[in-house]
């Protein structure tokens, strides 16, 4: 379980909570532009401090930890991946920080490639990757970190509709085979609609309990009805 109970008031920042989030489960965030869902990410993930309240995982305090104890890992739109290095170096990074990896760091870099279907690349620098196969190795990257909690901020938002929904299945199939808690950021009804049944609406300076994604996105009379009868 995920509590949420604090406040954020920095500058012409503003966002508070008051939710809880069911662990093994997927949660599409969606609202308006502006209205701080990328601001919920950061916070969740120890890049933003909140002014003041606390985050519970699984009845551990961690609003006080710095991210990489969060046992969270968040995935950006840019895919940051370092364009001088191959793969299979960006994934090293992810399990150590030596030049020359153990047989159990190459057995961990190589099963997640072949969980995301990208075996076979790892020579390969992010610019002779296309664009799915540069979002399947940023997935594999973040994977190898092994956080139970995984925070995508339109990770996939460059991508076409067909490479998107094929990730969004991924997206499903990893998480169920991991049970991650996944929050997914998304400015598209259709992809909450395919990946969540529960979407936490952030709207006026607030991140609302998750309700139905169906409710949640229901166009006359749900809570985003202003947002979407403008899409």
């Amino acid at each position: 379980m995920l509590e949420l109970n604090f406040s954020l008031v920095k500058n012409h920042l503003s966002l508070s909570a008051n939710i809880s989030l069911e662990a093994e489960k997927i949660y599409a965030v969606v609202g308006p532009s502006g209205a701080g869902k990328s601001t919920f990410l950061n916070i969740l993930s120890g890049f933003t401090e909140i002014s003041n309240g606390s985050i519970v995982w699984n009845k551990q305090k961690i609003s006080t930890l710095p991210p990489s104890q969060r046992n969270m890992s968040i995935l950006f739109q840019d895919n940051n991946l370092f364009p001088h290095l191959t793969v299979w170096r960006n994934l090293a990074l992810a399990v150590t920080q030596r030049p020359k990896l153990s047989d159990d760091d190459s057995s961990q870099l190589r099963s997640a490639m072949s969980e995301v279907g990208i075996l076979g690349l790892e020579n390969r620098k992010p610019s002779q990757l296309s664009g799915g196969q540069q979002s399947r190795a940023a997935l594999a990257r973040v994977l190898l970190q092994k956080n139970s909690i995984l925070l995508l901020d339109e990770p996939f938002v460059a991508l076409g509709p067909s490479l998107k929904d094929q990730m969004l299945e991924l997206i499903k199939k990893i998480a169920k085979n991991r049970k991650l808690l996944v929050l997914m950021v998304t400015h598209d009804p259709a992809d909450a609609k395919k990946i969540a049944s529960h979407t936490i609406v952030v709207k006026e300076s607030t991140v609302h309990a998750p309700i139905d994604t169906k409710e949640a996105l229901e166009p006359k009379k749900g809570p985003l009805s202003d947002y979407l009868g403008n899409n």
